[in-house]
């Protein structure tokens, strides 16, 4: 059992930690350096999950001097977090092997963002047709990594794309969390958990404004527009419409045959 955690457990762990940890760090530190008042990062232990965990978050105490301040603090998250996940990423699947698919009732399928379809394409260009790839603990940790940056980046509320629509555009923020909100309905025909997240995000900012830094007519400079639209590439390339493949009309049937 011991042995079983070290080998799958640890490096799991670790990988998806540092992720974490980076992300947090990043807000933290930019943070830091406009003297804007944050606590340490907090993290949000749940066993009773794939993962273990809930991720993390720092607390904001004081305003956002303004709006360049905003973006960088925004963005300086999901930035670092994806920079410790791209190693990562690359060391997992190299470490994975493939096989035969199993059985769906016997295993787990994961939706596979463009950046992790690319890498495995780069590190097992001859993977036997029909094959699927059994992803090893640290690519795993990697994977959740993606999700985690993409789900971050979106422009809602007080995630870190809301912030950074929000420094880049203002009053037109609010309706792009609008916008952003009603895309994620039609998400549910990959799973009704997109209903909840979805839920999540309304909760999260639709229902009022960002709320304005302390400078707030002055925009960030044109370098700034320029991280806007790396943040849109790093979210298009993490981003997966069904990240647990579950085939729901086998799940249907099978509940419609055993009801009375």
């Amino acid at each position: 059992m011991l042995r079983a955690i070290a080998i799958h457990g640890a490096p799991f762990s670790f990988t998806l930690l540092a992720i974490v940890l980076s992300h947090e760090m990043g807000h933290y530190w930019t943070a830091r350096h406009y003297r804007v008042d944050s606590t340490l990062p907090l993290f949000l232990p749940f066993p009773f999950s794939l993962v273990g965990t809930l991720g993390a978050f720092i607390l904001i105490k004081s305003r956002f001097p303004h709006r360049k301040a905003l973006i960088d603090i925004g963005l300086a998250g999901p930035f670092a977090g994806f920079l410790v996940a791209l190693p990562a990423l690359v060391v997992g699947i190299a470490t994975s092997r493939p096989g035969p698919p199993l059985p769906p009732e016997t295993s787990i399928q994961f939706g596979e963002p463009l950046l992790f379809q690319w890498f495995t394409s780069l590190v097992w260009p001859n993977l036997p047709e029909g094959y699927d790839l059994y992803i090893s603990p640290v690519g795993l940790a990697a994977w959740f990594g993606l999700l985690l940056t993409a789900l971050n980046l979106i422009p809602i509320g007080q995630l870190d794309g809301g912030h950074a629509s929000y420094a880049l555009l203002r009053g037109g923020a609010h309706r792009l969390s609008a916008w952003a909100f009603f895309a994620f309905l039609p998400m549910a025909y990959f799973g009704p958990s997109w209903l909840i997240w979805a839920l999540l995000l309304y909760g999260l900012g639709i229902r009022r404004p960002h709320p304005p830094t302390r400078v707030d007519d002055i925009p960030p400079p044109r370098s700034r527009y320029a991280m806007g639209i790396l943040a849109l590439v790093v979210f298009v390339l993490c981003f997966t419409p069904e990240p647990i493949v579950v085939d729901w009309s086998d799940i249907w049937s099978g509940f419609r045959e055993s009801a009375p």
